[in-house]
């Protein structure tokens, strides 16, 4: 009996993992329709720490991924325009990085607590996203964001970016991710000891 547990747990993360790919492609696409500023707001983030606290590292930087090609494809034209390589490392990095970030903190953490580890996994994703999304934009189109920012009646450019363009968005990311991500794994968990 013990045999199969394995094998069975890996084709359900496998399983969860494909629902959730395209529930990141959906939510994106959703989210590409909501927008604070001139970006959409993130919610494929809760996918990523659902993956994270369900599945495996490996499927939340899978989901990471997804969501940088996604956002690469529908949402990204303005960055395309001013540098494709910078905007390519950016947006992959962003993806990839928060959805490792928060695979590693929830292994980290879940042996102390499920519902900690799922919290932190669901602070540090959206840090990660926007920390690295900042770094790109400083790397690869600070000139281009100071004269966004001049025209929008912003002092600097540094100001820009952090209120300009992923103040309000961040919060909400990190607002919407905080109180959801932790429902969502928690009553996941409950259907399948329900199921058992």
């Amino acid at each position: 009996m013990k045999a199969n547990s394995k094998p069975k747990k890996s084709t359900e993360a496998l399983v969860m993992g494909a629902i959730l790919t395209a529930l990141v492609v959906v939510l994106q696409y959703l989210g590409s329709f909501i927008h604070l500023g001139p970006f959409s707001i993130s919610l494929v983030l809760l996918p990523i720490v659902i993956g994270a606290a369900t599945c495996s590292t490996k499927i939340s930087t899978w989901l990471g991924f997804i969501f940088g090609v996604v956002v690469l494809a529908m949402d990204a034209s303005a960055f395309l325009a001013i540098s494709v390589p910078g905007t390519v490392i950016t947006v992959l990095a962003k993806g990839i990085l928060c959805g490792l970030a928060a695979g590693l903190v929830y292994n980290l953490v879940k042996k102390k607590s499920i519902n900690v580890a799922t919290v932190l996994a669901a602070v540090v994703c959206p840090i990660v996203n926007t920390g690295v999304f900042f770094l790109g934009c400083r790397l690869f189109f600070f000139e281009t964001i100071k004269q966004w920012g001049l025209a929008e009646g912003f002092e600097s450019g540094i100001e820009y970016m952090f209120i300009g363009l992923a103040g309000a968005n961040f919060l909400v990311e990190f607002a919407t991710n905080l109180l959801l991500s932790p429902i969502i794994v928690r009553l996941l968990r409950i259907r399948n000891k329900s199921k058992k």
